[in-house]
């Protein structure tokens, strides 16, 4: 079934394998936190290389601003690997080698008749895999910039953490009743579980998604 790809719908939790072959669900990947995911072409194209080499020096700053950052590629395992291994980076790629999110979300890039793959598209996702923002990378500068994503991840996270004003007299009254679950990660993760998400550990937090229900 094909799913539009516009803001407001909400993204199939697709499970796929990730670098290390382990099987992740997308919701578990991003937990409560916003999500960039980055759909590209693959390892022969240059503009994906050069998005990508952008994201992966921005990467840090969406550590520490609680935002996850996911690349789906329809590249095999070996080929995702030497990507993400010359970029340096230090999240997750997932690969598609079925091409299955490619016809679901009806993106085939059809002029591309030798690899038919993905058109290039840039999503951001609120918590629950709410698609906020589409950019469409057919072009290069169809991409958001760093500066796009900054602008847009500040209004996002405005919208979703209750806290981000803690000069608001209700906000403060929040915290004196103990209502701790308002303020981000307090009350809803352990200092542990966030220095490990922020150190890339994934396995710590998203799991296989192959055992659920196990």
């Amino acid at each position: 079934m094909t799913v539009k790809l516009e803001a407001g719908q909400v993204l199939p939790d697709y499970v796929l394998p990730d670098h290390t072959k382990t099987a992740r669900a997308l919701s578990a990947l991003q937990g409560d936190d916003p999500m960039l995911l980055v759909l590209i072409r693959g390892f022969f194209c240059p503009k994906d290389r050069e998005q990508l080499k952008a994201l992966t020096r921005f990467h840090p700053q969406l550590v520490v601003g609680n935002c996850r950052l996911v690349v789906v590629t329809t590249d095999d395992w070996h080929t995702t690997n030497n990507l993400r291994q010359q970029l340096g980076a230090h999240y997750p790629f997932l690969y598609d080698e079925q091409k299955r999110v490619r016809d679901e979300l009806d993106i085939l890039e059809y002029t591309d008749t030798q690899h038919e793959p993905m058109i290039p598209h840039t999503l951001l996702l609120a918590p629950g895999l709410e698609i906020r923002k589409v950019w469409n990378g057919y072009y290069y500068w169809g991409r958001p910039s760093v500066a796009e994503l900054h602008g847009e991840l500040r209004a996002l996270t405005r919208e979703i953490r209750p806290d981000w004003d803690l000069r608001d007299p209700q906000v403060r009254e929040r915290w004196k009743r103990g209502e701790k679950k308002a303020f981000y990660p307090y009350g809803v993760k352990s200092m542990e579980q966030v220095l490990r998400e922020m150190a890339g550990a994934v396995d710590q937090y998203a799991g296989d998604a192959s055992r659920k229900g196990a």
